[in-house]
């Protein structure tokens, strides 16, 4: 790891102490032949490492060659921060800042990272901390903001009601900078779960064509939080019926994207209720990457002739190769063999998918059943780049 710079050392002062254990010294003095503590201290550096290539140190003088030793395994040690011991053993919200702004300062991103895992320690369960870190957050900067967000969204207090609260009026401000309003939302991505209305102050912020990343990252989050209230509980549909709303709806072609997208992470079955909305996005968004995703999300339902219907339906008016290739594709997923006579009218009407149709049809006479080892088995034949959460 980087050592802070003498810059960072002279401004933390007092509080970063050099932490250098008699053990560590007397370890590297043994396996570098018995040189100074001060010879260790240069090569330790990036001066001193120069210093020490240039000039190496040789008992008997530097026309005598040195005795090769046998190589000796020596332990990787963990990194050293000057002062890291003496702010551990007084680490507190009072002092905190000061010790991140020197990090900062000297550039020294594995120290951030640290302290970052330090302030998710400090602030623990307790809320009161937590407003207080988002009290610094919400005047803050990079790196700064992304510190106190990151540690703060891994810590227990982030649950609390008043903490969520006020991520979310943080999030909802339109005075604020669109990246702490970014910042906000994504800290509130570990939340178990979502009341209705949070649920509505999210997607409000994910419509707002103005939030820009703060509106993507909102829509992230509510896919997030999806994703862990279902496979705590199994309940999905409140946020679904939401992220639907925002795929057919948002101005945004990449919230759309995105809002079709996070059930794959978690892969809830969709019910019928859903299917004549994503055909309706499949036949007329005007993006293909989100008829290629409304697609996919066809294919994983409860009702598997309703997605063949919606298929049948789309392909023949669709033009683009690849939102074809998603369609004949996904049939498969949705359907299994039962899709086959579909796939045989689709490639008589595009000759260019007679040989996927061709593929298919040994793959399932060979006893292919599930999707995966299906697709596996498949050769790709079309320059279509795949949508994340598809299989490869």
């Amino acid at each position: 790891m980087q050592r802070p710079s003498k810059k960072a050392a002279v401004t933390i002062g007092a509080l970063l102490l050099i932490i250098l254990g008699a053990a560590l010294l007397s370890r590297r003095s043994d396996s570098s032949g018995g040189e100074s503590p001060e010879t260790l201290a240069n090569t330790a550096s990036p001066s001193g490492s120069a210093r020490a290539a240039a000039a190496p140190t040789r008992p008997g003088g530097p026309d005598q060659p040195q005795e090769r030793r046998p190589k000796e395994d020596v332990l990787p040690m963990p990194g050293c921060w000057e002062g890291v011991g003496e702010f551990d053993e007084n680490a507190s919200l009072d002092n905190f800042r000061q010790a991140l702004a020197a990090a900062v300062g000297a550039g020294d991103r594995e120290l951030a990272q640290y302290l970052q895992e330090r302030l998710t320690e400090l602030v623990g369960d307790d809320a009161g901390k937590a407003l207080q870190v988002l009290d610094w957050a919400e005047k803050s900067h990079q790196p700064e903001l992304g510190v106190y967000m990151e540690a703060l969204k891994a810590t227990g207090a982030v649950q609390d009601p008043k903490v969520a609260e006020r991520l979310l009026k943080m999030g909802e401000d339109k005075g604020s900078q669109l990246v702490n309003r970014a910042a906000a939302m994504d800290a509130l991505e570990t939340q178990k779960r979502l009341s209705p209305a949070n649920i509505q102050r999210l997607k409000a912020v994910a419509m707002d064509l103005s939030a820009d990343s703060a509106g993507w990252v909102a829509t992230r989050t509510l896919g997030r939080v999806m994703k862990e209230d279902f496979e705590r509980t199994g309940n999905f549909a409140p946020y679904w019926k939401e992220l639907l709303d925002i795929g057919e709806k948002s101005e945004d072609m990449a919230v759309r994207l995105l809002a079709l997208e996070m059930p794959s992470y978690s892969n809830p079955v969709i019910g019928g209720d859903s299917m004549e909305r994503l055909t309706q996005i499949l036949r007329t968004d005007r993006e293909r990457d989100v008829r290629e995703m409304a697609a996919f999300r066809l294919a994983v339902t409860q009702e598997p002739d309703k997605a063949l219907e919606a298929y049948r339906a789309a392909f023949p008016a669709e033009q683009d190769e690849c939102v074809r290739w998603a369609i004949f594709r996904f049939a498969v997923r949705a359907a299994g063999a039962r899709a086959l006579p579909l796939l045989a009218q689709m490639a008589a009407q595009d000759p260019r998918f007679l040989q996927d149709y061709q593929d298919f049809q040994r793959l399932y006479a060979e006893g292919a059943v599930d999707f995966a080892r299906v697709w596996m088995g498949k050769e790709e034949r079309h320059q279509c780049i795949m949508e994340e959460g598809a299989p490869h």
